[in-house]
């Protein structure tokens, strides 16, 4: 009969409360019927958090419930002394709608990936939600100018059909989908619940894509009949990240 020591024993007791790594803070419960649910995180040009953003600030939102991680997977260095980073996000509604994430960055493990996915439909199936919609970015090498496109694609082949009717640009190859933004939607399907990923095009992934939200700001508001607000300040901030770009080429490569 094998035995453990003390010490071994208390690490697998540790490594097993560590995989439970999120918490979940109800604050408050609205009075929500069948709403619609908006659920994204921060990705490629920032674009998941800057729509989410948008649609909070515009529609002011009232916060219901967070997530939080509990064991963060890095830490903050200040010069010299670090501090722990509040790694979290927030459930927020509007009349009709839930809008979740946005934030700063993603889940850290994929324990925390599921577990926030998992939330989303228990808080979506709570509340009888129709439909859940995410979105993220495309990276192309498509030069893009000022207009990028956003494409769609969906849970069901019938969904996909329905909106090819009505004149979406439906993502033009297979591919992988990664991260919350892509898996969201396998939860949605496998739950039985329809959904919509909304993905705009890039070029430069590490540099905050305000056009591109735009793009899927107005594609979501054609698909939900819903408005979310002036999209005016994001092309006054698409184009001052344009004139800081330019200012750090060389004179020679300038327009």
């Amino acid at each position: 009969m094998s035995k453990f020591c003390p010490d071994v024993l208390g690490q697998l007791l540790i490594r097993k409360e560590i995989t439970v790594s999120m918490d979940f803070i109800q604050e408050s419960e609205p009075n929500l019927e069948k709403p619609i649910v908006i659920a994204a995180m921060q990705d490629m040009g920032n674009v998941g958090s800057i729509v989410v953003d948008f649609i909070n600030d515009n529609l002011n939102t009232k916060k219901f419930r967070v997530a939080k991680s509990s064991y963060p997977g890095y830490v903050l260095d200040r010069g010299g002394y670090i501090d722990l980073p509040d790694e979290k996000w927030e459930y927020r509604h509007a009349e009709d709608l839930i809008v979740f994430g946005g934030g700063a960055g993603q889940p850290q493990t994929r324990e925390e990936l599921h577990s926030l996915c998992q939330d989303v439909i228990d808080i979506s199936k709570k509340y009888s939600a129709k439909f859940i919609y995410t979105l993220g970015g495309f990276h192309t090498n498509r030069q893009l100018g000022k207009s990028p496109q956003t494409f769609v694609t969906t849970t069901s082949a019938q969904l996909k059909n329905q909106l090819e009717r009505l004149k979406f640009d439906i993502t033009p190859q297979s591919s992988l989908i990664t991260g919350f933004n892509g898996v969201i939607l396998g939860y949605a399907k496998t739950n039985g619940i329809q959904g919509i990923g909304l993905y705009g095009e890039l070029n430069e992934p590490e540099i905050p894509q305000y056009r591109t939200a735009k793009s899927i700001i107005k594609t979501l508001e054609k698909l939900t009949y819903k408005k979310f607000g002036d999209t005016v300040e994001l092309d006054v901030m698409a184009d001052d990240i344009d004139q800081k770009i330019q200012n750090r080429w060389p004179p020679k490569y300038r327009e």
